[in-house]
Order: structure tokens, then C-alpha cells, then sequence
């Protein structure tokens, strides 16, 4: 059950791909299948959650979702049967393997990014950022968001990280960083960085109010092919660890989950839900 409680680099557009490239912060060029194939999805009571705090009915919401990936969350959004879903990408790979994912439904793709999505004025009920809001200025996204949200109408940011504390296995993978890096910083983790300050940041906000935080567990079985596959489509580790360590940090995982059948792996969805000011 979901549950009510009371500067960062803008995602960058597609880059040459080969396969010695440098990868950079926030550029997943290159990363698109895995992360489409094998990053886990959100909470389903979070997401129920957040379409009660709409003042619409699912069937009259036109939802736009920015950053949206591969489509993950704009795909569950769009099977609660809303009247619209909009997915606005900047990079071209994850906008290929999202429209690819995405045939058969109703959701658009569009390229475009937080600052500046290229969506007209007011042509939205609900816009989300799903594990995307820490990689965009703050200020201003928020002031697009305005932008492009009806009277009413509401933004969430939200991410999904591992709760590995309920699996010493996921615990010691996770400490195996530190002996790479020392105090490496998990840009994206959803547990880090700008979500320590997220509500405070959204309350004070000229563009917001009513700022609501939800959460909600959920547990997958994966696959050691999806376990890797998962890892394989960060982007932060990519860049602080650099090639070789990345590497060296994959094999080590492999190690330790051979000959397992399935790792099981809890996520928790966290959300921050605001109504636009009027």
C-alpha cells in the first residue's frame, strides 16, 4: 500500500555512439536497450495514489511526461486509461526504444527537454518527471511546467530506487563501491542528492503548492540476466567509475550471483505530487 507523508546537469541530447565512446552525465546514448529491457517498473499503488489527487477523472486527464525515458512510466500511466499521454525525450536512443515499446498504444513521442519541451500552454491535467527530475535546473523546469499545466492541475517527480537493506546480497554489491571509489555519489539514486530537499525546494517554489509525499514498496524477481542488465543501464557509476572500474564492478556482480535463479529485488517508489498555483 502506498503510504502519505506529510544544481544538477541538464540531460543532454543524443551524441555519437561507438564502443569506446566517454560517456557523460545524464547522456544514456547507448544505454536505451538494457534500460528498456530491464529496469524495473514503479509502484502501482503510488501511481493510483497520485491520480486521486487529481481533481479530473483518469478518463479526462491529458498527462504529459517529460524525460520520459523508454517509457516506462508513461506506459503505466496510459494503461490507467487517461484521455492523453505525452512522452517528451532529448535523447534520440531512448526516444527510438520508447516509440519501439510503445506500438499499439496511444502514447506520443515527442523530442524535447524539461527547460524546454516545445508543448503548447496549458495542455496538460498531470506532468510527471520519472526518475529524470534531478538531472534538469530547477527553476527553470518548474517555470515550464507552469507553463504548460491547467488551472488545477498537478506535477509529480518521482524515482524508484532499491531498497537493498531487506537483501544482504543487494547490501554487499552495494558496498563493493566504496573499495572502487571512496564515497562515490549516486546522482540518481532517489534516495540522494535533490530529493533531501525536494520538499522544501517545492514548497518555496512561486510556481507551486499543496506539496504531497507518497511511497510504496514493491518486489520484482529478476533474472540474473535482468539483474545485470539493470546495472549495465546506469549512467552515473558509468561516469565516476570510468570504463575499466565500471567493468571491474559489473564482473564482481556476476560473481556473486552465480548459479542464483532469481534475485529479489525491492523497490521503493518515491513521489512528490504539486498543484499549480493559480
Amino acid at each position: 500500500m502506498a503510504t502519505l507523508k506529510s544544481p544538477t546537469p541538464r540531460i543532454s541530447g543524443s551524441l555519437n555512439s561507438d564502443e569506446n565512446r566517454s560517456y557523460q552525465a545524464g547522456d544514456f546514448t547507448g544505454l536505451a536497450k538494457d534500460y528498456s529491457q530491464h529496469r524495473p517498473d514503479y509502484c502501482p499503488s503510488v501511481l493510483n495514489a497520485l491520480l486521486g489527487l487529481l481533481e479530473k477523472q483518469a478518463a479526462d486527464v491529458d498527462f504529459v511526461d517529460v524525460g520520459a525515458g523508454t517509457g516506462i512510466w508513461s506506459r503505466m500511466v496510459y494503461g490507467k486509461n487517461v484521455k492523453s499521454v505525452t512522452a517528451v525525450e532529448p535523447n534520440d536512443d531512448m526516444r527510438a526504444e520508447g516509440l519501439t515499446d510503445s506500438t499499439g498504444t496511444g502514447v506520443r513521442w515527442l523530442a524535447g527537454c524539461a527547460e524546454q519541451t516545445g508543448l503548447p500552454d496549458a495542455c496538460c491535467d498531470w506532468l510527471s518527471m520519472a526518475s529524470s527530475f534531478h538531472w534538469p535546473d530547477f527553476n527553470r523546469a518548474t517555470k515550464e511546467f507552469y507553463r504548460l499545466l491547467r488551472a488545477g492541475g498537478r506535477f509529480s517527480a518521482l524515482w524508484n530506487p532499491r531498497l537493498i537493506e531487506v537483501n544482504p546480497l543487494l547490501v554487499e554489491i552495494e558496498a563493493h563501491l566504496d573499495t572502487l571509489r571512496p564515497n562515490i555519489k549516486r546522482v540518481s539514486s532517489g534516495r540522494s542528492g535533490i530529493t533531501e530537499t525536494l520538499m522544501e525546494q517545492l514548497w518555496a517554489s512561486p510556481y507551486f503548492e499543496d506539496v504531497v509525499y507518497l511511497e510504496g514498496r514493491h518486489v520484482i524477481e529478476m533474472t540474473p540476466e535482468r539483474y545485470m542488465g539493470a546495472w549495465r543501464s546506469v549512467n552515473d557509476l558509468r561516469v565516476q567509475l570510468g570504463p575499466e572500474k565500471f567493468e571491474v564492478f559489473l564482473a564482481f556482480i556476476a560473481q556473486r550471483i552465480a548459479g542464483l535463479k532469481v534475485i529479489e529485488a525491492t523497490y521503493l517508489t518515491r513521489a512528490w505530487s504539486a498543484r499549480r498555483k493559480d
